[in-house]
């Protein structure tokens, strides 16, 4: 998965301090092209970039159309052949074609639509950006296009000249307890574009040399959960075994929209969990959104496969696949 990049947010600042600025989009692509569909590169008025395109390959001939673009006011779709030699400079095997539009801030993306991007990221809501190449009309989208919001899959629509933009709040995970396990997700959960937390109150667990780098809380998980807010870009993994620290937050992620909830246990462990979340006052249909015991069933040996098959599960579930 592609890095959350804050093309847009940048774009915005240049625009507002007067610099000019234009934000360029990867609206398509063939073969090995060097980035996803929906990346994203904000340029500004005096040649400055944030973000990326094409890896390096073609960013300097973007940078000139770009310039011309805010000078004239227009949109422009160019396409691109990112040869072997240049793909193989970015890691890739062989080269490939991409398409990318340039669109100006004020002129042609108006400033009010682009705030209202910017601030809906801000607050972790998901949009899509709607623009169609005929006519020019540009639009944000909440609550529409769910199978390319689930996806992450930003693309041209059938008609070939609609494309939309996902604009999806950044993958995050938190786990409740800093045990073997986590060690062992928390950078594999990094590697594959999550934003980890982890909550454990017990500091000889939870310490900056167990988790190097990362967010540690140690507040109680209810308390934790609350601060960090819980939305369906969020996985809870619960991992302690001790109710105590899992139930709160469990019982907080089972009234929220989180789009994954798994928990550490055996099957008779689980089934005890079960009753006290009938005891709580839960549903049968939200209870059933655990998964426990947690994971997709692959003979995992160990914390490392384990942490395998929790991301393994959790992907599944965020895709829309059986898990």
């Amino acid at each position: 998965m592609e890095r959350f990049d804050n093309s847009p947010e940048t774009a915005l600042t240049w625009h507002r301090e007067g610099l000019g600025a234009a934000l360029a989009t990867v609206v398509q692509t063939w073969g090995s092209a060097p980035r996803r569909v929906g990346s994203q590169l904000a340029i500004g008025g005096d040649g400055r970039i944030e973000g990326s395109v094409s890896g390096g390959c073609v960013e300097g001939a973007v940078i000139v159309e770009a310039l011309e673009a805010i000078e004239d006011g227009t949109h422009r779709l160019l396409e691109f052949g990112v040869s072997d030699d240049d793909a193989f400079a970015v890691g890739l095997a062989c080269g490939g074609t991409i398409r990318i539009l340039i669109e100006p801030v004020g002129s042609v993306i108006p400033v009010d639509m682009l705030q209202d991007l910017v601030a809906a990221r801000e607050n972790r809501v998901a949009l899509a950006y709607e623009v169609t190449l005929d006519s020019g009309t540009r639009r944000l989208v909440r609550d529409g296009y769910p199978e390319r919001m689930r996806m992450d899959r930003s693309g041209f629509e059938e008609d070939g000249t609609t494309f939309v933009a996902v604009h999806n709040p950044p993958l995050r995970l938190i786990v409740v307890g800093a045990v073997h396990i986590a060690q062992a997700l928390v950078p594999m959960a990094r590697i594959a574009g999550y934003d980890p937390v982890v909550i454990d109150p017990r500091e000889a667990f939870a310490s900056q040399a167990r988790f190097p780098g990362e967010t540690v809380l140690h507040d109680w998980p209810d308390e934790a959960v609350a601060k960090l807010g819980l939305d369906p870009r969020t996985a809870l993994v619960l991992l302690t075994h001790d109710p105590k620290l899992d139930d709160p937050a469990l019982e907080a992620a089972l009234r929220a929209d989180v789009f994954y909830i798994g928990a550490l246990g055996s099957t008779r462990t689980h089934a005890k969990r079960v009753e006290r979340m009938v005891a709580a006052g839960f549903g049968e249909d939200r209870i059933a959104r655990i998964h426990g015991p947690i994971g997709l069933d692959i003979g995992a040996a160990g914390p490392a496969e384990i942490a395998v098959s929790i991301l393994a599960q959790m992907t599944a579930v965020l895709r829309g696949r059986p898990s």
